[in-house]
């Protein structure tokens, strides 16, 4: 039986079938470890001390930046499938800008929880908030009660029994958490401004036709991919947490 070769159309349609499929395997892969890792959260809040901490101010300047970054992006692709090849850098770059306003709210935001006594590694009287504002204090799911710098069971009627002892040796794991969460989004976005950058340099070389702009796709449904799941994590931060 005689194999005929293919075509050069054959041979570009199953590479970018290929790159689209690597595609989504890669944003398989991250949900599943973002899967994992709030599932440990909920299963860490079941038992014991718990830090209510509210969602930084400078947060959701990050989330309004990432949603809005998508338009852009969205509008690339559509320029790259109708030929208009001399927008697409343009539209790249309002996706990198507003790709660094999330990263500089970012950090803004963790600058705020450090202030409030919140890091990577801290104990839960490390709080420098407003107690019942900026954060509360909970043991299996009941908020402590603040008075005089105690902290009391809701039920201790007489105060009898303060818990700050008791506190000042629990490790404050939520702020672990809310760290681990939107740091690992963060090292994930990098590597979306990282393709954005190539994709701009791409498409200033005019290397995107309406035929085939497979990268281009790739990059911008990755970048999408990152602003869905920073709405996802903040909603846990702010509904579950």
């Amino acid at each position: 039986m005689t194999l005929e070769p293919f075509t050069p159309e054959e041979l570009q349609a199953r590479a970018i079938r290929v790159r689209r499929m690597i595609t989504w395997m890669i944003i398989v892969a991250i949900v599943m470890f973002f899967a994992g890792l709030t599932s440990a959260y909920v299963v860490s809040m079941s038992g014991g001390y718990w830090v209510d901490i509210a969602v930084p101010q400078a947060f959701w300047i990050s989330t309004a930046a990432i949603v809005a970054s998508s338009l852009p992006a969205y509008l690339a692709v559509r320029a790259a499938r109708r030929g208009n090849t001399g927008s697409i850098p343009l539209f790249l770059v309002l996706t990198l800008v507003l790709g660094l306003v999330f990263t500089w709210s970012q950090f803004r935001g963790w600058k705020e929880l450090t202030s409030k006594g919140n890091f990577l590694i801290s104990k839960v009287l490390d709080n420098k908030g407003v107690y019942g504002v900026d954060y509360t204090i909970r043991y299996q799911g009941q908020a402590l009660v603040l008075e005089n710098g105690q902290f009391f069971l809701p039920d201790d009627q007489g105060r009898i029994k303060p818990l700050n002892a008791d506190l000042d040796e629990q490790k404050n794991t939520s702020s672990s958490f809310f760290y681990a969460l939107t740091g690992a989004h963060l090292a994930h976005l990098f590597f979306g401004l990282v393709s954005l950058l190539v994709m701009l340099w791409m498409a200033v070389r005019k290397r995107y036709t309406p035929a085939d702009h497979a990268g281009l796709w790739s990059g911008v449904t990755y970048w999408h991919f990152l602003g869905v799941l920073w709405v996802y994590l903040l909603s846990f931060l702010v509904f579950v947490h």
